[in-house]
């Protein structure tokens, strides 16, 4: 049995890339503004839980980039006779780089804006036991020199509420 520390991530990534449902959501965004972003594809979506200087470290990365993990598991035991039953919290987390300031922290926006879409068409039952409720959490960090120019991360929280045997 996969781990939920492990499962969890997967399955929000899985999300995103399943029938590019990331991808169609930046299509969608491109078509209605006109305006061009850069593609984050399926291999640029990964499970790691790694600091963004670790991962600009591994070149086989690069920008932009999707980073999923979980960075918490709460077994409140809220049901009995279950042996886990609570949250699990999914982190999302974005990275983009341009030459300019002002167009990292466009990007930055749209891509924020497709990855809530994909949440939010997913509301509901996950399977292996976790239901996502719909409600998420964004923290958006000021672009700071770095990558091609300037570097801007922003993360997209997700509780999952989990009940398994």
């Amino acid at each position: 049995m996969t781990p939920l520390t492990l499962l969890a991530p997967m399955t929000v990534a899985n999300l995103l890339t399943n029938n590019n449902a990331f991808g169609v959501q930046i299509a969608a965004v491109e078509k209605e503004l006109g305006y061009a972003l850069p593609a984050i594809p399926s291999s640029q979506i990964i499970l790691s839980s790694a600091d963004a200087d670790t991962a600009d470290r591994r070149q086989q990365i690069s920008y932009p980039r999707i980073a999923v993990y979980t960075d918490r598991i709460v077994n409140n035991l809220r049901e009995k006779f279950r042996t886990q039953s609570g949250t699990a919290s999914v982190t999302i987390a974005i990275a983009a780089s341009a030459d300019l300031v002002d167009q990292v922290e466009q990007w930055m926006h749209f891509y924020i804006e497709a990855v809530t879409n994909v949440l939010r068409q997913n509301i509901g039952d996950w399977g292996s036991g976790m239901f996502f409720p719909g409600t998420y959490e964004v923290q958006l960090q000021p672009p700071k020199p770095g990558g091609s120019g300037f570097v801007q991360h922003a993360n997209v929280t997700c509780v999952v509420s989990v009940s398994n045997n």
